[in-house]
């Protein structure tokens, strides 16, 4: 056993071996963030099997993978995920060599690029065979063993929608529900679904991809690349975060998250995409207040995250990806970031400064969808007299960290 490069994955706060025992199987993983994926979940203990089309490069990453950690442990089954029988097969094999499948990462893709008045319907299906037929397949043939044994993950894919990308993020969109209505369908039970997008990362597929898509948006390469600088990660990056929502699945069950995310639950400093900024030390009188000010914002937050749970499964859901989005990261990760706050507060010592106006902002946007929503004046003033309420603890709190 020979062991590459140290692992993004190592220096973040998961321990290793966390997954021992676990089998993850990862479509499309003969390279880009698919190898990485199945790397990252080899030193977290997992037996990964690699589906991947490709003969020659599932075989290579499974020997690769093999000498770096232990062969034992590595699968690789040469598989169509839009074929049935291929996926048939694949899960025979999967059985036969480890027992079990725990968790699925549905990373196999093909790109379309193109209008959607010239992308030839050829390739429309193409794009459909593997974006969604897929990740189906792999639903209705992986998921009831997972229910028998009361225990699994089921991920799929996602990506950002935009102009000339229809043939491709169409079935990628697609993707996200179907999560949702597995996760819907899964209520009660300890079986996992969500979604994942990798963010921009430069594999072999995304560069071929861009270099194409640029032009079509009218600028060059390096014009487009220096446009979405905030939203890159390296293949490597991206990989681990795939493998870390596995460890953090149920943190993240019928949500929509990022690779960025899943790092951020290993380690909540990790890069500063989501605004996270160091500031100074406050001064003693207006400690104990901004203190007082963080436990109130943390208390409401927890207290509104508790009642969503009590809500129908599909407003929940709704609610849930609505705060995430505008709020620019999940209630979870929102409430450690103010628990590491208080303890930041308490300790008088510099303090990390969370992007509180992100949250302001979501407090914003729930009174605007009050006054599209109530008919009635009475409750709807009721209802705007809480939201800014709320809002402005946020803000104070701000004002008294800054």
């Amino acid at each position: 056993m020979t062991q590459a490069n140290p692992l993004l994955i190592a220096r973040l706060g998961i321990s290793q071996d966390i997954l021992k025992g676990e089998t993850v199987l990862v479509t499309g993983a003969g390279g880009g963030i698919g190898y990485e994926t199945a790397r990252a979940l080899l030193w977290l203990g997992a037996n990964v099997v690699i589906a991947e089309i490709n003969l020659e490069n599932g075989s290579r990453a499974a020997q690769t993978l093999g000498d770096e950690f232990d062969r034992e442990r590595v699968l690789f089954v040469h598989t169509d995920v839009g074929d049935e029988a291929s996926v048939q097969n694949l899960f025979k094999e999967s059985i036969l060599h480890f027992a079990k499948v725990d968790a699925v990462i549905n990373n196999a893709t093909i790109a379309v690029l193109g209008t959607v008045k010239d992308v030839p319907i050829e390739k429309w299906d193409a794009s459909y065979r593997v974006n969604l037929r897929g990740p189906v397949l792999m639903a209705r043939t992986f998921l009831p063993g997972m229910l028998e044994r009361n225990h699994g993950v089921f991920a799929c894919v996602s990506s950002t929608g935009t102009a000339f990308l229809g043939g491709y993020e169409t079935f990628k969109a697609a993707q996200v529900h179907l999560a949702n209505t597995i996760d819907a369908e899964l209520e009660g039970t300890r079986v996992i679904a969500y979604t994942i997008g990798p963010g921009l990362v430069p594999t072999e597929t995304a560069s071929n991809a861009v270099a194409e898509l640029a032009p079509l948006m009218g600028m060059s390469l390096d014009e487009f690349y220096k446009l979405n600088q905030n939203a890159m990660l390296t293949i490597e990056e991206a990989g681990a975060g795939f493998a870390a929502s596995i460890v953090f699945a149920e943190k993240f069950r019928g949500q929509e998250i990022s690779s960025m995310q899943a790092l951020k639950a290993a380690d909540i400093n990790f890069g500063s995409s989501e605004g996270l900024t160091k500031a100074g030390k406050i001064a003693g009188g207006q400690l104990d207040l901004t203190r007082q000010l963080c436990e109130r914002v943390h208390q409401t937050l927890k207290e509104q995250s508790e009642d969503w749970k009590r809500r129908s499964i599909f407003e929940r859901q709704w609610v849930i990806r609505d705060f995430k989005k505008t709020a620019g990261m999940p209630v979870e990760e929102w409430l450690a970031v103010l628990t590491k706050l208080t303890g930041e507060l308490q300790a008088s010592g510099s303090i990390t400064r969370p992007p509180l106006e992100k949250l302001a902002g979501y407090y914003n946007h729930l009174a605007e969808l009050a006054k599209g929503y109530e008919k009635d004046p009475a409750k709807l003033e009721e209802n705007l007299r809480y939201v800014y309420a709320w809002k402005e603890e946020v803000e104070q709190l701000s004002k008294s960290i800054n």
